[in-house]
């Protein structure tokens, strides 16, 4: 009889058998074939969702979905997906994930569906990672990073219509350069329904923020799909030779695969798309189709943990770096820096929100008891067991809509 101490190094949870409750240890079982997933649940909250993955074994995966549809998440996942999910090994994640996934394609290959799947995909490599002792970048194979360097990234659009002026985009662009970062990005939520402003301020805008934060800062500009091709390029020419942009994110409506390869070829400066394609697949679409030098994969868009590690490696085999695409501080970014530890593509600077407390995200961090480690434009990867944030159970019940 394997006594629970043998047990425990046999699982490689020595090491983390002081940070799990009793009651998780002591319903392990023998070996990781007898793990079964027990149940699939939602937390919804204002600007986040939630998936938890219960084990017969007392251990919980966290992932985080696509807040976007938070409001149908929860029904879609527990009439739809979650009977794909019980009673399957969380180890067999591959073929639970395309079982998943190809089930529900009727639903829509973007947006509800992909979105929902993240959500239980990185729950499951969160609860893999927990049962092993082993955070998820090791999983996947490390590439022996242990901080990536984040750039501020921020937006313009306050809700109801309303817009931040220039010289507030400016104030936000010099505080993140305060807190340590070397390079920002403001998103200029022009969008699709506003193409092509008029009167358009963007040059005005990125002018004092490039004043605000100095030369020696790193400037990414996001148009959030706000012009035609030939005005993308006009204005992303103005930028570049006026402020000296890095990059330019989304230039033209994201399903102009024609335009924005236009924008490419016409601009000196690397152009940035990938926040809307959905899976892999689409991911491979759009560097066929457009030749654009990073790629925005988001991990609580495209499928979760298992599809975006393929799409970094398709990434990798056209040569183009990914720089992931992510605007929530909490499970999604633990998500994405375990993937950029572990993939050999990982652009020079990704994409971080920061806290955000004053933009109403403060309230999800009590709902953790660790958080990341910030320092000198970096952020360490976490080494605990699964994603790396230590969800706080008693307060995620109390707090659960």
């Amino acid at each position: 009889m394997m006594n629970r101490k043998d047990f425990l190094r046999f699982l490689g949870l020595g090491a983390i058998g002081s940070i799990l409750p009793q009651t998780a240890t002591a319903q392990l079982p023998a070996k990781p074939d007898d793990v079964r997933i027990t149940d699939v649940a939602c937390y919804r909250f204002k600007k986040a969702n939630f998936v938890k993955v219960s084990t017969n074994t007392g251990i919980n995966g966290w992932g985080e979905s696509d807040g976007s549809n938070r409001d149908f998440t929860y029904l879609y996942i527990e009439k739809e997906l979650k009977q794909y999910i019980l009673g399957k090994n969380p180890f067999d994640s591959e073929a639970i994930w395309m079982e998943a996934y190809l089930k529900g394609l009727e639903t829509g290959m973007s947006g509800l569906h992909p979105g929902s799947l993240a959500g239980i995909d990185n729950a499951i490599w969160d609860l893999k990672g927990k049962i092993l002792g082993l955070p998820v970048h090791q999983l996947l194979g490390g590439n022996g990073k242990q901080k990536i360097r984040v750039y501020g990234s921020y937006g313009r659009d306050k809700g109801g219509y309303d817009y931040r002026s220039p010289q507030e985009m400016a104030r936000i662009a010099a505080d993140f350069v305060e807190q340590g970062y070397k390079a920002v990005k403001a998103r200029l939520q022009i969008r699709q329904e506003n193409v092509n402003p008029y009167p358009d301020d963007t040059f005005e805008c990125v002018k004092v923020i490039r004043q605000a934060i100095g030369d020696d800062i790193r400037l990414f500009i996001d148009f959030n799909n706000g012009y035609t091709p030939a005005e993308a390029t006009v204005m992303g020419r103005k930028l570049y030779e006026h402020f000296n942009i890095a990059a330019l994110e989304e230039p033209v409506f994201q399903q102009d695969y024609a335009g924005l390869r236009q924008v490419v070829e016409s601009l000196e400066i690397p152009v940035m798309a990938g926040e809307h394609e959905y899976s892999s697949w689409m991911v491979k679409e759009l560097l066929e189709e457009t030749g654009v030098e990073f790629v925005n994969i988001d991990l609580i868009k495209c499928g979760g943990i298992t599809d975006c590690k393929k799409a970094a490696a398709i990434a990798h085999a056209y040569g183009k770096q990914v720089m992931v695409h992510n605007a929530k501080p909490t499970l999604a970014t633990a998500a994405s820096l375990q993937l950029l530890a572990s993939i050999p593509n990982g652009a020079r600077f990704q994409e971080y929100a920061g806290k955000r407390e004053k933009e109403g995200y403060g309230n999800l961090l009590g709902l953790f008891d660790n958080y990341f480690r910030f320092e000198d434009g970096y952020l360490e990867v976490p080494q605990e067991p699964g994603l790396g944030l230590i969800v706080n159970e008693k307060a995620m019940e109390a707090e659960r809509k």
